[in-house]
């Protein structure tokens, strides 16, 4: 990595090993785009520093630290010295933490042999990235870097945003038991790095996040993390918001608009779909998830009800009726396969199984006009939008309500690539009955560049609620009894995939969106 005329030394976190520095002229990896004014900034500090091999002039300002090689004087006008001297920075919000770097011998006693100071910083990488990296500011006096190493730590205080205490939920059962490695060897070291407190509990079982939130006290922490799969997520995004409604004492039952969230929620990616922390970050890494909470990056995201009944059922952000959560129930009854063998299995067996739900579908098309807005929120009679609701009857092989891209593996470009995560809007994807070939072609064109969507049995609308009736009140569906003739399926409850969860429900779902209700 180029750190003046002689190269650098940029250490990845984690013990990954020195790199050779490229040619000067390379622009650094940390530098910005456009890098900021120089002249009418405020300079706070300014020394001298070895940085790589080079001693570099080095000025930290209220936005930014730069620097450049210091060298023995050379003729006028040599191009080479020009290019050499080229100034290179770093702005300050992308370093995330400051430490005195030392050397410690073996049986020494004392804090060890001061070298300088070291920068922790957030690099920007291709397709949405985040990286940490390192900067050592090399200089042996102690008064020197003392000095630097307190503006810095005031500089980085300053960054109020950030987090400085978390609750950590973790599943030790999300995708292949890998969420309890992922969290202690990619996650919390970085999070003791930025100096951030966690609190950790990990789940015992299903439900068991839901229960600990409604009790547990959170006024100490800044926010709450899940590590885990979709499930998992939704899950303590829904207890999350329960106990908002607790605390501003309105009824579950009665919501009319939710409250939002006191705490932002964190998702790091162990599932095996990740659909909410793709979506959120364009990318599902866990180290671009860190460090996004780590640097106090903020999403606000709508969130929807699920009701039946005027009886709320839970929160979320996307749903599937029909083939979606039928195959979802079927993964559910086969936990004991590896997740990709049990997606793969519940699709096949879906498929071979395929039958369309007999339903009435209303929905309230999305009207964005301010003055309708501005009516509804001061609790507008039911009549404004009453002539306004749409309602198709007929037979249906799959529904999909999402408030969320749902970016995912099988699925790059999204499962509704036309919705963002705060525009106020669901997208509501209606796939008719047709021949199980046609289908199939539908759900294939998800994994390519082709629209999944040009198709005659496919529709597709900008809604704002949805509501879903099965007409014949007995699902087609039975994962206890596959192979059982069709007499004896459930007649009781129909499969919803809520977020990656098995949601059972008897009548009709009730779905609304609710406009940026939380900061993820």
């Amino acid at each position: 990595m180029p750190l003046g005329r002689r190269g650098g030394r940029v250490s990845a976190l984690r013990g990954e090993g020195e790199e050779e520095a490229p040619p000067a002229a390379a622009a650094a990896p940390w530098a910005s785009p456009q890098q900021p004014e120089a002249g009418v900034e405020q300079v706070l500090l300014r020394g001298i520093f070895e940085i790589g091999r080079s001693s570099c002039d080095v000025v930290l300002s209220l936005r930014a630290l730069r620097w450049r090689p210091i060298l023995p004087e050379r003729p006028a006008g040599d191009s080479k010295c020009d290019l050499s001297c080229k100034e290179e920075f770093i702005e300050l919000k992308d370093i995330f933490s400051v430490k005195l770097k030392r050397r410690h011998f073996a049986n020494e006693q004392g804090n060890g042999t001061l070298l300088g100071i070291t920068l922790f910083i957030c690099l920007k990488k291709e397709q949405n990235k985040l990286k940490d990296s390192t900067l050592d500011l090399i200089n042996l006096s102690e008064d020197h870097c003392d000095i630097w190493f307190r503006q810095f730590k005031k500089i980085l205080a300053g960054f109020s945003n950030r987090p400085k205490t978390l609750k950590i939920l973790l599943n030790p059962q999300s995708h292949k038991k890998e969420a309890t490695q992922v969290y202690y060897e990619k996650v919390e070291p970085l999070l003791k790095i930025a100096g951030i407190k966690t609190d950790v509990t990990i789940t015992e079982y299903e439900g068991h996040a839901l229960s600990l939130l409604k009790e547990c006290e959170l006024q100490e922490f800044d926010g709450v993390v899940c590590v885990g799969g979709d499930g998992s997520a939704s899950e303590v995004a829904h207890a999350l918001l329960l106990r908002a409604q607790k605390s501003a004492g309105t009824e579950a039952d009665s919501i009319l608009t939710p409250v939002r969230a006191q705490l932002p929620l964190g998702v790091i990616p162990a599932g095996s779909t990740n659909v909410l922390a793709h979506s959120l970050h364009g990318i599902a890494h866990v180290v671009t998830a860190t460090l996004h909470i780590i640097m106090g990056h903020v999403q606000p995201v709508d969130v929807c009800t699920f009701s039946t009944a005027g009886r709320l059922l839970r929160f979320g952000f996307s749903a599937m009726f029909g083939f979606g959560g039928r195959t979802l129930a079927l993964a559910e009854k086969h936990r004991w396969m590896s997740p990709n063998q049990r997606r793969d299995f519940a699709v096949i067996k879906a498929l071979a199984k395929l039958k369309p739900e007999d339903c009435e579908i209303s929905f309230l098309p999305l009207n964005s006009s301010p003055d309708l807005q501005g009516r509804r929120a001061q609790g507008s009679p039911k009549s404004d939008s009453d002539a306004r609701w749409h309602m198709i009857q007929g037979q249906f092989l799959n529904v999909s309500i999402m408030a969320i891209p749902c970016l995912c593996s099988v699925a790059p470009g999204g499962l509704a690539p036309n919705t963002r995560l705060n525009n106020g809007s669901m997208a509501l994807i209606i796939a008719r009955n047709t021949s199980r070939p046609e289908f199939i072609k539908h759900l294939k064109r998800y994994a390519s560049v082709k629209n999944q969507f040009n198709f005659p049995f496919i529709e597709m609308h900008t809604v704002e609620e949805v509501k879903v009736d099965p007409r014949n009140k007995v699902s087609a569906h039975n994962p206890e009894e596959e192979d059982q003739p069709h007499e004896t399926a459930s007649e009781t409850s129909f499969p919803w995939n809520v977020d990656g969860d098995l949601m059972e429900v008897t009548s009709e779902v009730h779905v609304k969106k609710y406009i940026a209700t939380w900061d993820i």
